[in-house]
């Protein structure tokens, strides 16, 4: 009865110390498209990409009811960063579903002029504004409804402690009037949080993002929940605690693990896990550890981690081979910036195709078969495998005639024809690729399967192609292992190359492409085709990570195709529109929705490209 009791009182005062609007909420889902082509189109960086805002405290002074529910301790507010446009992931601010999808679109193109100096909160977000809406007037019936719905909804000067007041009065003024206050009066709290204006601290968010595969605990067969709050979580790597280390009383106070430094994800297979509470707890925390067990859970949560990677070393194959890095900020090619290690697999053996694929194998070495040049006959030749009768005939008529003419050129040869073409295929292999696509197969298992049909399909067509595969850690080394090269022939030492194809490390794409360019474009072939299979954006753990990455991509793209060649990307990232067109260009990739069908349409977007 108690337990009881307690849910109803905390279902009602929860509910009577909400302040949002549910029922006109828009989420960022519903609009990202539009919002980022109107931030590009508003002058905003187009190597940035749209994502949500994670949660974060702050600290202002709440309601009663708000303090008795212990709700209302977090915001969503936007900010920019090198690599995205932050915008949160549901406005329910106002009670008319109009003003919250204004307020996405005031706030995208506020961020447009966000060049992340260093400025103070309050006089920073006033020059924006008036930058704004000098730059685009259209936008200010918008903004000053936006203003007169949000003020209503603050808490009033008057409810507030002398020194409060001042700073919401000053906020106040400079919503009404932006440029008209010089500073923030100084408070024993931070102010209430303004929607309408950037974060004035905005969280730092580690590079890389990699999930971490069960090894020693196995998958389990439970349940498992997919955390759909678009937000990448904090993460560092722990030892699991002992178990008599967890009590309150026989051990040290610092040795406490709190919610926000230890979380059990682990749980034993013996529990009743309850999914839906895990995920509540997850989205309290700004950071957490994770540990590992041996133990297989019954029920897993499945979200974005910044950790560290993993992964076993290959057989070396040289010194490494230094090229440079474009830096976007000094507009140059810094010259041996990074090092390529070039590596095979050590304990690859030959091997025939997996069964599993021989009937898809089957079928698309028929449909490729018939991009096979047709033989064709050549004419005229000193020598061949028949004589051509009508040169011949010429010749005899000529003799009869009494004129002189020559012998030469009485014969005729059946040859193939040749497609003049080379295509080298550049896997990504960055941990990233150890997640899930569904309950059978990673997205390790879809590139390793999508590379075994490739080739199976162009060894149809004589075509030369070469395999390889790169994963980086910082700019050295940038590890890209040699699948298949134009020399060698597609055999059975080809595919146990590519069954011990593993995750590793990050994703340092202009080296990468760098490379690979190096190597096609010194092939005879009149078309030169770069394919680029992906499954994210470029990334690694120094400052490669956002903006400097995408610009450094963009430009090996460019120096590719100033060599005569072709670059493509193939990509299974949802998320992709956002920034590959900026790299490639809008005809020069394709986003595969359905992981699981990329091995089959691989081979056939290959031959619409080269047909």
């Amino acid at each position: 009865m108690e337990e009881k009791v307690g849910e109803l009182w905390h279902r009602i005062i929860t509910r009577m110390a909400n302040t949002r609007y549910p029922d006109a909420a828009v989420h960022l889902e519903e609009i990202e498209l539009r919002i980022g082509i109107l931030f590009r189109a508003l002058g905003g960086d187009g190597g940035l990409e749209v994502s949500a805002a994670p949660a974060t405290r702050h600290g202002a002074r709440r309601g009663l009811l708000a303090r008795v529910a212990g709700s209302n301790k977090r915001v969503e507010l936007a900010w920019r960063d090198q690599r995205s446009l932050r915008l949160p992931a549901t406005i329910d601010y106002f009670p008319h579903r109009q003003l919250n999808h204004y307020l996405y679109t005031w706030l995208a193109a506020l961020a447009v002029g966000d060049h992340q100096e260093e400025e103070a909160w309050i006089a920073k977000n006033q020059r924006l504004t008036v930058k704004t809406l000098h730059d685009y007037p259209g936008i200010t019936s918008r903004y000053q409804q936006l203003v007169e719905a949000h003020l209503a909804e603050r808490m009033p000067a008057d409810r507030l402690p002398p020194s409060e007041a001042a700073q919401e009065t000053a906020i106040r003024q400079a919503l009404l009037k932006p440029g008209s206050i010089d500073r923030l009066p100084s408070a024993n709290r931070p102010p209430q949080p303004v929607p309408l204006w950037l974060h004035p601290f905005p969280p730092i968010t580690a590079p890389g993002s990699a999930d971490t595969p069960d090894q020693e605990g196995g998958r389990g067969h439970g349940e498992t929940k997919e955390i759909d709050d678009q937000q990448r979580h904090t993460a560092e790597r722990a030892k699991k605690p002992d178990k008599e280390d967890q009590g309150l009383i026989t051990i040290r106070m610092e040795n406490i693990f709190t919610w926000g430094e230890f979380m059990n994800l682990d749980r034993g297979s013996e529990e009743n896990d309850d999914l839906d509470s895990a995920a509540d707890a997850l989205k309290d925390m700004d950071s957490l550890s994770v540990s590992r067990d041996a133990k297989a859970s019954a029920g897993k949560l499945r979200f974005d981690l910044d950790l560290p990677s993993e992964a076993n070393d290959d057989r070396v194959l040289g010194e490494g081979i230094l090229l440079p890095e474009w830096d976007f900020k000094k507009q140059k090619l810094v010259p041996e910036q990074c090092r390529i290690l070039p590596m095979m697999a050590a304990d690859a053996r030959s091997m025939e195709l997996p069964e599993r694929l021989r009937r898809t194998a089957k079928k698309l070495r028929a449909q490729f078969q018939h991009l096979t040049p047709a033989r064709i006959w050549h004419r005229g030749q000193q020598d061949g495998c028949e004589i051509d009768l009508d040169a011949y005939l010429r010749f005899a008529s000529d003799r009869a005639a009494g004129h002189t003419s020559t012998s030469d050129g009485l014969y005729r040869d059946l040859r193939v024809g040749a497609r003049d073409l080379a295509c080298l295929l550049l896997a990504d292999l960055s941990l990233s690729t150890d997640t899930w696509v569904n309950d059978h197969s990673r997205v390790i298992d879809v590139i390793r399967d999508s590379l075994f049909l490739f080739a199976e399909s162009l060894s149809a067509t004589g075509d030369q192609f070469a395999m390889y595969g790169f994963s980086s850690r910082k700019r050295d080394p940038v590890r890209v292992h040699q699948l298949k090269n134009f020399d060698e022939h597609y055999c059975g030492t080809v595919r146990g190359r590519i069954d011990a194809i593993k995750p590793g490390y990050y994703t340092r794409m202009g080296a990468a492409i760098r490379h690979s360019s190096n190597i096609l474009r010194e092939q005879p072939a009149g078309r030169r085709l770069l394919l680029i299979l992906t499954d994210g954006k470029p990334n690694d753990l120094d400052k490669y990570e956002g903006r400097y990455g995408i610009e450094d991509t963009r430009q090996a793209i460019h120096e590719a195709r100033q060599q005569g060649l072709q670059p493509f990307c193939v990509t299974i990232d949802a998320r992709a529109n956002d920034y590959l067109p900026y790299l490639f260009g809008s005809g020069s990739y394709v986003v595969i929705h359905k992981p699981s069908q990329l091995p089959r349409e691989l081979p056939l977007l290959y031959a619409k490209l080269t047909a």
